[in-house]
């Protein structure tokens, strides 16, 4: 995953993810949640780019569902080691190339080619330069290609929203600024302060805590805690509503909407965008 010199080590939290928390259980979820999106059970003969791989798990998921070329890259070196080691898992197939390299990078991104799916989810809102990553996310899909993208949603109100968080986006702009400047020790704390409030607000609404966070794996194989760990310090932070990211596409790119998941929450934003075939 995506992240400037002075962020949030994301890669670490992936290395975390990759050693204690990837079964093969949460492997069947992830498989099962791409071709949904996308509308199509398999990736036969297509080619996949999964920006800002992080635990490598979705590049992983492409090889599985049949891509006859995959690209996997992330500008955090902790994220591109977990990608490979998936790789490796799998035999060190040719067709699935692992890179870092940064969105940013005009010129790296240039020279990877265009793509049948552009894959990025949660990523590009962490690079500082959302904006841009978004458009040269869009410049790896061929023509009538697919690109899908999950942003934080912009939330200016202050409420309790139902997985447990609360408060606005700009009100995380400034925990994650915060958070950030912690020692190690501190932002631990913050951690298991977090989840232990977050496991509360499922009491108080009147669901079952140790079933809620067991169900946390049918959101794409994820692991409750290293979410956690990811909202809290998920530093570069930015966000958009579902309409600044349509008319961004539509207008200045020209992409059709396939696909959406709203949220009226915190959380991402789900867009699955066609380029033009012409």
């Amino acid at each position: 995953m995506e992240m400037t010199s002075d962020g949030y080590d994301f890669g670490s939290n992936w290395r975390s993810f990759i050693d204690h928390h990837l079964t093969d259980e949460r492997r069947q979820e992830a498989l099962r949640s791409l071709p949904t999106f996308l509308r199509q059970s398999s990736l036969e003969g297509a080619t996949f780019v999964d920006v800002g791989c992080g635990s490598g798990l979705f590049s992983w998921v492409a090889y599985k569902l049949g891509a006859k070329r995959i690209v996997s890259f992330d500008v955090n070196p902790n994220s591109v080691a977990c990608c490979k080691q998936l790789r490796i898992d799998e035999g060190e197939p040719a067709n699935w190339e692992v890179l870092e390299a940064s969105v940013l990078d005009e010129e790296a991104v240039r020279a990877l080619g265009e793509f049948d799916v552009v894959y990025s989810w949660g990523v590009l809102h962490h690079t500082g330069e959302m904006w841009r990553a978004i458009e040269n996310a869009a410049s790896l899909v061929k023509p009538g290609g697919l690109m899908w993208i999950a942003i934080y949603n912009r939330a200016d109100g202050i409420g309790l929203y139902s997985d447990g968080r609360v408060g606005s986006s700009r009100f995380w702009e400034r925990e994650k600024v915060f958070y950030n400047r912690l020692p190690k020790i501190g932002q631990l704390a913050i951690d298991y302060a977090a989840a232990t409030g977050m496991a509360t607000a499922y009491l108080l609404a009147g669901r079952n805590p140790v079933r809620e966070i067991r169900k946390h794996q049918q959101n794409r194989g994820m692991s409750w805690l290293v979410d956690i760990r990811d909202w809290l310090g998920g530093w570069p932070y930015e966000y958009a509503s579902v309409d600044e990211i349509f008319s961004f596409v539509r207008e200045r790119l020209g992409y059709t909407l396939e696909n959406l998941i709203s949220t009226n929450s915190l959380r991402n934003n789900e867009f699955l965008f066609r380029r033009p075939a012409d």
